[in-house]
């Protein structure tokens, strides 16, 4: 899984109370561009809802399990599925699959590149902002850092500017389409998502 490939450099996060709906919602994104998701573990039914994402979108696609919590939880969504894993914090003894863990401050950073981490997902990324993600750069250039929590497109694009190598994306882009919303809404969000973020795409 390479993060600097994501497309648009987006992973979109699905959470929601309607299983039928957070599928299909999966599936929309996938459709209009955004590939690489991650299904909340507080999903309705989120392993139901891996497992089906897993089947109609193939092997390939970029699904993962979130808000993982324990071993447990992690190995039972990579049964179901998940390609990889993200967690809102420092959780040991993960299964051996791609891991974005959860990380504010520089010791918790220090710490989940030492548990091995894909990448650091800075959460929540609205505590400092943009420009805290520049000052911890400063110290963890090779470190990669995907910004999540509460970011609409243009702080997207701020942080991707800063060095994020990717952001998070939940209710500013998935709005509520996983609890039963409109699709046409979603496809409509997902098009300005994707034209806002072009330039710090095409960079």
């Amino acid at each position: 899984m390479r993060l600097t490939d994501l497309p648009y450099r987006t992973l979109a996060i699905v959470r929601g109370s309607d299983r039928d709906a957070a599928l299909r919602t999966v599936v929309t994104l996938a459709e209009e561009g955004i590939t690489a998701v991650e299904v909340s573990l507080t999903t309705a039914d989120a392993l139901w809802v891996i497992e089906r994402a897993r089947r109609e979108l193939g092997p390939d696609a970029l699904l993962g399990a979130g808000t993982v919590l324990s071993a447990d939880s992690a190995v039972r969504a990579a049964d179901a599925g998940a390609a990889f894993l993200v967690t809102p914090g420092l959780v040991a003894r993960l299964p051996e699959l791609p891991l974005l863990m959860g990380a504010l401050t520089p010791g918790e950073v220090m710490a989940a590149t030492g548990h091995g981490a894909l990448a650091v997902k800075l959460f929540p990324a609205m505590f400092g902002g943009p420009a805290y993600l520049a000052a911890l750069r400063a110290p963890f250039p090779d470190v990669p850092f995907v910004p999540v929590g509460g970011i609409d497109a243009t702080a997207a694009l701020a942080y991707l500017t800063a060095g994020a190598v990717a952001v998070g994306a939940g209710t500013p882009l998935i709005g509520d389409a996983a609890d039963g919303g409109d699709q046409a809404a979603l496809r409509a969000r997902v098009a300005h998502w994707r034209a806002a973020l072009t330039p710090a795409v095409a960079r």
